[in-house]
């Protein structure tokens, strides 16, 4: 069992601390967060062992799990790159792309693996349809949240957009070409409503609006392509695949069929794959347990986190512009 340590124990570091104490491929070791007060209350609370500073949780374990506010990604991922820890890091990788692009420089240099917490790759919904996804040529998505005044302190683009622009680029197998983009700011001082338009090499474009004011929380996504239409319910952990074939020469009385102006003929069938139930955080942290152990590339790489942050950066130019 590799050996990891959290850094970072508020919301998200606590469910991280829970889950890795469940997991078969983990020893928890401890964990270490700068709020002593807070930190006493969670060794005192669940029983897990507080260090007093990162260097001695450090000298501790093989992987730093790092669950701190973004502005402190970068710092942590060097000390514990720079001892020879491997590195999972909470999504957004890092403050700028200029320090994701040195974490990923530390990880080669120091010959150790990271990994991005973009968890919605590891949305049981989206798992069952990825391999379904073939050349999306238009992609739209909704992510709307309720308010929620916990991350307000960044632009809804970096807390909300963010998981739709990587699991975007994970499907599109093409370069970004054009970024249009508009943000309104309602509550907060950074937009609270997004809604940008990604134009990708091959012509493919993505329209993702994302919004933390929301009277009711949406994560759907629906990709069309050729003969196919795929949607996904993030929230619900549901998806629907709509396929078209050519239609049979005797169609059967319950058979869909569609005619174009041109006289062509479609039969539309629906392949929804099963979804299978699964913690996503608990998967992502196992699959990078895996990586580690076995020497293989992290299903989403500091590579990914990084080029998500960048084109969610130019999101952003955008509202500027």
């Amino acid at each position: 069992m590799l050996k990891v340590g959290v850094l970072g124990a508020g919301h998200l570091g606590k469910i991280h601390l829970r889950l890795l104490q469940q997991s078969s491929q983990y020893e928890l070791v401890g964990f270490y967060d700068e709020n002593v007060e807070n930190a006493l209350k969670i060794e005192k609370e669940y029983g897990y062992k507080r260090f007093d500073t990162i260097a001695k949780l450090l000298t501790a374990v093989d992987v730093v799990d790092i669950v701190t506010p973004t502005l402190s990604h970068y710092k942590c991922a060097k000390v514990a790159i720079k001892s020879g820890k491997h590195v999972f890091l909470e999504k957004p990788i890092s403050n700028t792309v200029e320090e994701a692009e040195e974490i990923i420089a530390l990880a080669k240099e120091y010959n150790v693996k990271g990994q991005v917490g973009h968890v919605e790759r590891f949305n049981p919904a989206f798992k069952s349809v990825k391999n379904d996804i073939q050349n999306p040529m238009f992609i739209e998505t909704h992510r709307l949240a309720e308010f929620n005044p916990r991350g307000t302190d960044v632009p809804v683009v970096l807390d909300l957009m963010i998981h739709d622009i990587d699991a975007i680029l994970s499907v599109v197998q093409s370069k970004v070409k054009n970024i249009h983009a508009s943000g309104v700011s309602v509550i907060s001082d950074t937009p609270d409503i997004a809604n940008a338009r990604i134009e990708f090499e091959n012509g493919c474009v993505a329209n993702l609006t994302s919004s933390r004011i929301s009277l009711k929380n949406m994560r759907k996504s629906r990709f069309f392509q050729k003969d196919a239409y795929i949607s996904v319910d993030f929230l619900e952990k549901k998806c629907e695949v709509v396929k078209m074939k050519d239609a049979p020469e005797v169609p059967g009385d319950f058979d869909m069929i569609l005619q174009n102006a041109e006289g062509v003929k479609k039969q539309i069938y629906f392949d929804n794959p099963e979804v299978e139930s699964n913690n996503a955080i608990l998967d992502e942290l196992e699959t990078f347990a895996d990586a580690i152990k076995h020497n293989t590339q992290p299903i989403v790489t500091l590579e990914d986190g990084t080029e998500a942050l960048r084109v969610a950066y130019q999101i952003i130019d955008c509202f500027k512009k």
